[in-house]
């Protein structure tokens, strides 16, 4: 394997949280997320699923479903029962052409009966990403604005892409 080839690791993220564009804006805590071989991010918002959700062959067939937002109390907590929801996460990523990512769960949702689902992030995607909270624990769970909920792990790619992430929800925003 070459030097620049696998997992970034902290140092390496450090230079590119400093770099124009930086890998991730609006950290909430920046030397907390900050991990050996990612970064963590937070919670921004949650929102409930009130509708079907399609997918077709062709990207003209696709139809999201339709969310309701929570709002959390004055503490900035939600208090969320059994079931799906949509969670954005507080920070801007921008992803190098020669990076890809995987936003994986912090140990500690799964301690409390609660999965985070996610999808590749693509060399060249910027926004700020979603994921599915499921909170299987059946007394449900409560959690609070800015919690760090998953980490972002980069790998160096071999050689960056030509062309980077261009789909749907490039520059999404909450």
């Amino acid at each position: 394997m070459r030097e620049r080839d696998g997992v970034l690791i902290r140092e390496q993220l450090a230079e590119l949280l400093a770099s124009e564009p930086p890998l991730a804006r609006d950290l909430p805590a920046p030397a907390e997320q900050l991990q050996p071989h990612g970064i963590d991010l937070t919670v921004a918002a949650v929102a409930r699923y009130v509708g079907q959700g399609q997918l077709a062959v062709s990207d003209a067939g696709r139809r999201l479903p339709e969310f309701v937002s929570l709002e959390p109390d004055a503490e900035g907590w939600w208090e969320l029962a059994p079931g799906p929801y949509l969670l954005r996460f507080s920070e801007t990523v921008s992803l190098p052409a020669d990076c890809m990512a995987y936003a994986r769960p912090r140990s500690s949702l799964l301690r409390c009966g609660v999965a985070l689902h996610t999808a590749v992030w693509d060399a060249g995607y910027s926004g700020q990403g979603v994921a599915l909270l499921v909170v299987y624990n059946p007394a449900g769970f409560r959690l609070q604005r800015s919690a760090r909920v998953a980490q972002l792990v980069l790998h160096r790619l071999e050689r960056p892409v030509a062309e980077g992430y261009r789909g749907a929800y490039q520059g999404e925003r909450g």
